[in-house]
C-alpha cells in the first residue's frame, strides 16, 4: 500500500505545481495586462468607445438686395455603414452571414417604394423652373425632366468597400445610399436595432429657391474636381467636399464654405451615439453674400425678354437673349438675364444623366451666360462711342452736317473708290444706310441728328471719311476710344467665363486674314459691323460711361458680406477702372442724341417714352453671317437680307440717371421693334409705373 500512496502523493505534487505555475503565469500576464500594458489597452478601449467626428460647417447663404433668399442650405439623408461596428459572426455561422445579413435588411429598406419624384423642367430652350413660378414668376417648361433619384450603391460594391474597411480604415464610413427621401430615411432610423454598423447622416445640400431666375449668376455646386484636388487639399478640402464650380459659388468659395467643427462622441456596442463628450470644437458658418441684384427686376426683365423671344419675328424665330442692368453710379448690377436659363437646382443632388445630355446637346447652350461670355457686333449703339471720339478728336464740332448728299442723291447710298482703281468709279462699292429700303435718305445732319436717327452714312463718314469731302477718325482712333470705353477686355465682374470681345485693328487683319486694312473696314466698325465684337455687359457698361459722363466703373454683384450672425466683415466700394477722355461737354452731345432717338418725332426708339420719365437711348440692328444649309453662302431672307440681332441700351431718367438698361436679341430682327419694348417694360418697373409703357402698336417712324 505504501508504494501506491507515495504515487498518490507525488501526481498531487506535480497537480499542485502545475496549478502554482498556471496560478504565476496568469498572475505575470494579469500584472503585464495591468501595469505594463494598461494604459494601451485603456486607451485602444476608449478608441473603441469614444471617437472624433467631424461637423460641416454651414455654407454662407445668399440674399439679394432686399433680402430675398437666393441660395441657401437644405437637409439631404445619406446611409453609412461603419465596418468596425458591424457585428462578429458567431461560430457556428459561416464567415460574413452577419453583415449579409445586415445589408440584406438594409437593401430592402432601402428597396420600398416611396411617392413618385417630383418633375423639374428642363431649361430646353427657354424654360423657366417650377421654383421661378413658387416666388412669382413664369413656368414655362419645354420638356420634363425626372428629379435625381436616390442613389444606393451595388450590393457587391459594398461588401467589398467593407472588407476593405476590416483591412485598414474601419472607422471610415462606407457609403450606401445618397439623397434618400424623407420618409425612407424615417424607417432606417425605426429599425436601428436591426441594422448594427449602419448609421444615418444629415448633410446640407444646396437649395436654389429663385432657380432659372439666378442660375447663371449665382452657379452651382459639386465635387472638387480631380484637376484641382491637389489645390483643395492644400486649403484643407477633402476630396469628398463639395465646392463652387460656377457663378458666384466659385468666385466666393472661401468666403462661403466656413469651417469644420471637431466634437467627440461616446458610442455604444454598434456604434450608436450615447453622448457628446468634452467640450465640442463648434463649426464656424460661412459668410453670407448680400447682393446688389433686384430679384424682382431680375423677373421682370427675364418675363418680358422671354415674351420678346417667343413673339419675335426675326430672320428665323429667336431662342437667346440677355438684358443687362446697371448702376451707372457705382457700377452696381440690378439684373443681368442670359436666356436660355436652366435650374441650378438640377445639380445640388447631382445631375441626372438625362438633365446633363439635354442642357449640352442644346444648341442655344442654356449653360452659357450670353451675357458676359458671347460676343456679338454690337452695330448701330456702337456709334455712341465714335460720335464721342469725333468730338474729342475735334474732326467735327455740333455743327457739322454730313450725310447722304455728297453725290447729289438722298437714296441712303455711299460709293466708296476701290482703293486699287480709285479712278474707275465703276468699281466704287456701295455702302447702305438702314433707311436706303425705304427709298430715301437722311440726307445732311448733325451729330445730335445722327444718333437720334441713328444715320449710317453720317458714320461712315465720321469713322473713314469721304474721298475729299471729309477727314474721318480712322480706326486706330476709334479703337483706342471703343477700349477706354472698356471693349476689347473683361469688365472684371465676378463671375467666371467673361469674354474679352474684339476691337481691330490693321495688325490684327494681317495677322489673321493676311489681308490689309481697308477704309471699308473702317466704315463698317464705325456701325458697330464688320469684325467688332463685344458682349452685352461691355456694351451696358460703355452706356453707363455715357450717362454718368465719362466714369467706367467695374460691375459688381456683391455688395456686402456678413457674418453668420448678420455683422458686416467686408464691403464692397465702387471700383473706378478709368475715366473716359472725353469731355464732359462732349458727351451731354451724345446724351442729347440718345435723347432724341427716344423723345424727338423722327428718333428709332419712340417705344421706349415712359410717363414722366425722361429716357435716352439709342438702337442698334446688326448683321450677322449665318450659315445653316452649309452652302458656304450668307444665309438670307426672300428679300436678300441677312440675319440681324436686336439692340437697344438705354439710361434714365436723363437729367440724373439712375439705371442704364442694354437688350440683346440674337437673331431679333430690329432693334427698334424688338428690343426697345423689352426694356420700356423694364424701366416700367424699375420706376414703379403703373401706365403701361408704349406698346408695339404705337405708330413709330422707321428704326434701326
Amino acid at each position: 500500500m505504501k508504494p501506491t500512496r507515495n504515487r498518490a502523493q507525488g501526481r498531487l505534487i506535480i497537480l499542485r505545481l502545475i496549478i502554482s505555475l498556471a496560478v504565476l503565469v496568469l498572475s505575470g500576464r494579469l500584472w503585464q495586462l495591468q501595469m505594463v500594458d494598461g494604459e494601451t489597452y485603456r486607451v485602444l478601449a476608449d478608441q473603441n468607445r469614444f471617437r472624433e467626428v467631424d461637423v460641416a460647417a454651414p455654407r454662407g447663404v445668399i440674399y439679394d438686395r432686399n433680402g430675398q433668399i437666393l441660395a441657401r442650405n437644405q437637409p439631404s439623408f445619406t446611409v453609412v455603414v461603419v465596418p468596425a461596428d458591424l457585428p462578429e459572426d458567431r461560430v457556428d455561422q459561416e464567415p460574413g452571414a452577419v453583415t449579409a445579413a445586415v445589408i440584406d435588411r438594409l437593401l430592402e429598406l432601402l428597396a420600398r417604394p416611396q411617392d413618385a419624384a417630383p418633375v423639374q423642367p428642363t431649361p430646353t430652350p427657354a424654360a423657366i423652373s417650377q421654383s421661378d413660378a413658387a416666388l412669382g414668376g413664369p413656368a414655362v417648361p419645354i420638356m420634363a425632366i425626372p428629379d435625381r433619384q436616390p442613389w444606393i450603391r451595388p450590393r457587391a460594391e459594398i461588401e467589398q468597400a467593407i472588407q476593405d474597411g476590416q483591412l485598414g480604415g474601419a472607422y471610415r464610413p462606407v457609403t450606401v445610399a445618397t439623397h434618400i427621401k424623407a420618409p425612407t430615411a424615417f424607417l432606417v432610423a425605426e429599425d436601428a436595432v436591426n441594422l448594427p454598423g449602419v448609421e444615418l447622416v444629415l448633410e446640407p445640400i444646396r437649395d436654389y429657391p429663385s432657380g432659372a431666375l439666378t442660375s447663371h449668376i449665382i452657379g452651382y455646386m459639386g465635387h472638387v474636381p480631380e484637376s484641382e484636388l491637389a489645390a483643395y487639399t492644400a486649403r484643407g478640402y477633402s476630396q469628398n467636399d463639395q465646392v463652387g464650380l460656377t457663378g458666384l459659388e466659385a468666385t466666393y468659395e472661401e468666403e462661403l464654405h466656413g469651417k469644420d467643427g471637431l466634437q467627440t462622441i461616446e458610442v455604444d456596442v454598434n456604434g450608436r451615439k450615447i453622448r457628446t463628450v468634452g467640450e465640442p470644437e463648434p463649426a464656424s458658418p460661412g459668410n453670407n453674400l448680400m447682393l446688389t441684384l433686384d430679384l424682382n427686376l431680375q423677373r421682370a426683365a427675364t418675363e418680358a425678354l422671354q415674351d420678346a423671344l417667343d413673339g419675335s419675328q426675326g430672320f428665323t424665330k429667336a431662342t437667346q437673349g440677355v438684358v443687362v442692368a446697371l448702376n451707372p453710379r457705382d457700377g452696381a448690377v440690378l439684373a443681368l438675364v442670359s436666356l436660355p436659363s436652366y435650374d441650378n437646382n438640377l445639380f445640388a443632388k447631382g445631375v441626372t444623366t438625362e438633365a446633363w445630355h439635354a442642357l449640352t446637346s442644346d444648341p442655344d447652350r442654356p449653360l452659357f451666360n450670353h451675357a458676359i461670355g458671347g460676343v456679338y457686333p454690337p452695330g448701330s449703339i456702337f456709334k455712341i462711342i465714335v460720335a464721342a471720339a469725333g468730338l474729342q478728336e475735334n474732326v467735327l464740332t455740333t455743327r457739322t452736317r454730313l450725310g447722304d448728299g455728297f453725290d447729289g442723291n438722298n437714296d441712303g447710298i455711299i460709293w466708296l473708290p476701290n482703293e486699287s482703281y480709285p479712278w474707275d468709279r465703276t468699281k466704287d462699292q456701295a455702302f447702305y444706310s438702314w433707311i436706303h429700303k425705304y427709298g430715301y435718305g437722311h440726307g445732311f445732319v448733325t451729330i445730335r441728328d445722327a444718333l437720334a436717327v441713328s444715320d449710317d452714312i453720317f458714320f461712315y463718314q465720321l469713322g473713314g471719311g469721304y474721298l475729299d469731302k471729309f477727314h474721318g477718325l480712322g480706326s486706330e482712333a476709334i479703337g483706342y476710344y471703343a477700349r477706354e470705353f472698356g471693349l476689347g477686355q473683361t469688365t472684371g465682374i465676378e463671375l467666371p467665363g467673361e469674354s474679352r470681345g474684339l476691337v481691330p485693328d490693321p495688325k490684327w487683319k494681317r495677322l489673321n486674314w493676311a489681308e490689309n486694312w481697308l477704309t471699308g473696314d473702317t466704315y463698317n466698325m464705325s456701325i458697330g459691323q464688320g469684325f467688332v465684337l463685344a458682349t452685352p455687359l461691355q456694351m451696358a457698361n460703355a452706356t453707363a460711361a455715357v450717362a454718368n459722363r465719362g466714369f467706367v466703373y467695374q460691375p459688381q454683384l456683391v455688395d456686402h458680406v456678413t457674418d453668420a450672425e448678420g455683422n458686416v466683415v467686408r464691403t464692397f466700394e465702387p471700383i473706378l477702372i478709368r475715366e473716359a477722355p472725353v469731355d464732359p461737354d462732349n458727351l451731354d452731345t451724345v446724351r442729347e442724341g440718345m435723347y432724341g432717338a427716344v423723345n424727338w418725332p423722327n428718333g428709332t426708339a419712340p417705344r421706349a417714352q415712359l410717363p414722366g420719365i425722361a429716357v435716352a437711348g439709342k438702337t442698334g440692328t446688326a448683321e450677322y453671317f449665318r450659315d445653316e444649309d452649309n452652302d458656304n453662302q450668307a444665309d438670307r431672307d426672300e428679300k436678300g437680307n441677312l440675319p440681324t440681332h436686336a439692340w437697344f441700351t438705354a439710361f434714365a431718367p436723363y437729367v440724373d440717371p439712375e439705371i442704364v438698361v442694354t437688350v440683346f436679341i440674337a437673331n431679333g430682327g430690329e432693334g427698334s421693334t424688338a428690343a426697345v419694348p423689352v426694356a420700356a417694360r423694364i424701366l416700367q418697373t424699375y420706376f414703379q409705373l403703373d401706365v403701361p409703357a408704349q406698346t408695339a402698336e404705337t405708330p413709330t417712324a422707321p428704326g434701326d
